[in-house]
């Protein structure tokens, strides 16, 4: 006669569960929560129809091919940067992340989390953002194919996200929700995004296009309106920010 064995079996749930199931948790919270709302679609939708349409100034080229790069570009830093800063920065204060580390998910599952939860993000972003785009009459010209600017999308998520976790996990929430916000509207009118970088005195222009979004906004308008040669100087900036941000956060960060 076969027993039936109750005896209880107590253990952690597999890593990519896990990972997985905390990824879903930060997705839905970003996206139910209408600030996060407000700055990572609403925000970039509305500049990239506000400046197709209105000729408030000079671009190189078709309007709609110039601002629609650099709207992508502004809403990978929304999201990766500002978003992430803002979000994490309160749970820290909270005693969120505390609390995250006392459960089975480890510190790098957490990050893990996070990491899938933006991307899963910024794929709802880039799609609403193209189909709004394709709407106003953009074509783009994938001169090096679509590796180039998904190249670019994750060197850019990684630079953003770098930063934001480094001055999430530095300075106090309030600080942090502030300083975040001013970068954002700083890096949103001098990054080049809707601007171009030749509007600017010459002794600024090589200070701007060292920062990440001139770099992710210009070498996305390389890739995406047929331009050449590979913008590989743009590339390199972006992991320079990218590896810079996420070895001093990882110095720096406090989770309590």
């Amino acid at each position: 006669m076969t027993t039936l064995d109750l005896t209880p079996a107590p253990g952690a749930a597999p890593l990519p569960r896990m990972v997985l199931a905390q990824a879903g948790a930060e997705m839905r919270g970003m996206l139910r929560n209408g600030e996060q709302l407000l700055l990572t679609m609403i925000i970039p939708v509305l500049v990239l129809v506000g400046f197709s349409l209105a000729p408030l100034l000079e671009v190189p080229g078709e309007r709609i091919a110039y601002v629609t790069p650099g709207v992508l570009a502004l809403a990978i830093m929304s999201t990766a940067f500002t978003g992430q800063a803002i979000a994490t920065g309160f749970e820290r204060r909270y005693g969120v992340l505390k609390r995250l580390g006392a459960t089975p998910l480890s510190r790098t599952g957490l990050m893990l989390g996070k990491t899938l939860a933006i991307a899963g993000v910024e794929i709802v972003q880039v799609v609403l953002i193209v189909a709004v785009a394709l709407g106003l009459g953009w074509r783009p010209e994938l001169s090096h194919g679509p590796v180039g600017p998904v190249l670019f999308v994750v060197a850019g998520t990684a630079a953003f996200s770098g930063l934001g976790l480094l001055m999430a996990g530095t300075l106090r929430a309030e600080a942090t929700l502030a300083a975040a916000n001013l970068v954002y509207l700083v890096l949103l009118g001098l990054g080049g995004v809707v601007f171009p970088v030749d509007l600017f005195p010459a002794a600024m222009q090589g200070v701007v296009e060292l920062l990440p979004i001139t770099a992710l906004a210009d070498g996305l308008r390389v890739l995406l309106t047929g331009g050449s040669p590979f913008p590989y100087q743009e590339l390199l900036i972006l992991c320079g920010w990218a590896v810079a941000g996420l070895v001093l956060a990882a110095l720096t960060f406090r989770w309590e």
